[in-house]
């Protein structure tokens, strides 16, 4: 146990650090903690079922949702809106649990660690936090699964999805805010405000999140829309 435990904290001037082992096995330990929370919601959900249906729907959502990743306009001091690409993941979890919310979410954030993490990697909690943690937030969804009307109900879908959407882009900023403040302080822009620096990750995070997010509240709020999600609604429940 001793030698297990070195192999995870190391000595340097008189002080203790996680190793990079420890790291790994720390976003390891989050991970499945991650996938535990599914699976027991998920027993409570009453949902254990996953068809064929299920699995295609998934994979084309994951599929478009990273397609959509790659149409973007950049924001003034960094990151970028992309086309809807966290609604594809947030309606997999928001139609079919918390489960194959979190699963769906999690393979998405592999993708996106593969599509840009490979050139931006100081640390394993910073791949967590700017990956996989953060993209496998947009499964939380999934707690809403109950509210979800069923096909064929007068009452709109859209009040609840909105809260669950809300819910899994904010908790995908947070982690994307922790990794800031502890990976990207320094690299914040010269024409950066001074005044707001300490806030800096919060910025940087949360102004393309929130505006792909209102922007995508305000597509959902059309009366064509609303009709077009009822269908695929329906199209997802479908045996």
């Amino acid at each position: 146990m001793q030698k297990f435990m070195q192999t995870l904290i190391q000595q340097e001037d008189g002080y203790y650090s996680m190793s990079t082992t420890g790291y790994y096995v720390l976003i390891g330990l989050l991970l499945f903690l991650y996938l535990l929370s599914a699976v027991i919601v998920d027993r409570r959900q009453k949902n254990t079922r996953l068809s064929a249906r299920r699995l295609a729907f998934c994979g084309v959502a994951i599929a478009l949702g990273f397609l959509l990743s790659y149409i973007k306009f950049d924001m003034p001091y960094g990151g970028s809106v992309t086309l809807f690409s966290m609604f594809c993941i947030c309606i997999i979890g928001y139609f079919y649990g918390i489960k194959a919310g979190i699963l769906s979410a999690l393979a998405y954030s592999i993708l996106q660690f593969f599509q840009s993490g490979g050139a931006y990697m100081l640390s394993p909690l910073q791949i967590g936090c700017d990956y996989f943690f953060a993209f496998t937030a947009l499964g939380l969804t999934g707690f809403f699964y109950k509210k979800v009307p069923a096909p064929g109900e007068v009452k709109s879908p859209q009040k609840s999805f909105i809260l669950a959407y809300l819910l899994a882009i904010l908790a995908r900023g947070l982690f994307h805010t922790i990794g800031g403040y502890l990976y990207w302080m320094e690299y914040m822009p010269d024409n950066f405000p001074k005044s707001l620096a300490f806030a800096y990750p919060v910025i940087y995070n949360y102004a393309y999140i929130l505006v792909e997010g209102a922007i995508t509240i305000i597509i959902l709020k059309i009366p064509a829309v609303e009709k077009m999600f009822k269908k695929l609604q329906a199209m997802a429940k479908e045996n």
